[in-house]
């Protein structure tokens, strides 16, 4: 569980480093997709058991100080959404790749929802809804690819049927 968890929080400073430099030639073109949290719900679905909340609360929270959004803001809606994702993730195990899919873009396109919201309720700057849009889909284009690499690279799989596994003690 500790290697696991290590490893994740590493996946993320490396995604957010690459999300910091400066690698555009300054014009600002389409979006580039969440990385991150395409890395996080493919992790939550596949291991629950190696990332714990703190651990994605902090690794979001890091995210949003660097980044400059709303500081918690993101990190409580991708907390949310990542529990609510591992509560379900045994009845989820055995459920095709594509519904998995289409779960993962109703739990990101609620967050988006829900953080545009408490932008606009508190009056703060709002991104136009046109790059968020692009970005979410662009995320939802980019899960499958997240999910096959952290397959192949990481050995990122699913837990079996128990939740974990664990080799049955015979008496």
């Amino acid at each position: 569980m500790l290697l696991g968890t290590a490893l994740f929080l590493l996946c993320m400073a490396l995604l957010i480093l690459l999300r910091l430099l400066p690698l555009s030639s300054g014009m600002t073109g389409w979006p580039g997709p969440d990385l991150g949290l395409a890395l996080t719900f493919a992790w939550v679905l596949r291991r629950p058991d190696q990332i714990p909340a703190l651990a994605i609360a902090l690794a979001f929270l890091v995210e949003d100080l660097l980044l400059l959004r709303p500081i918690g803001l993101w990190a409580a809606l991708m907390l949310l959404a990542t529990e609510a994702a591992r509560l379900r993730e045994p009845r989820w195990r055995d459920q095709p790749f594509m519904v998995e899919w289409l779960r993962v873009a109703m739990l990101i396109g609620a967050m988006t929802l829900a953080n545009r919201l408490v932008l606009l309720i508190s009056l703060m700057p709002v991104p136009a809804l046109g790059q968020v849009l692009l970005q979410y889909l662009a995320t939802l284009a980019a899960y499958p690819p997240v999910v096959f690499a952290a397959r192949w690279l990481i050995g990122l799989r699913r837990s079996g049927h128990g939740g974990a596994d664990v080799t049955r003690q015979v008496r």
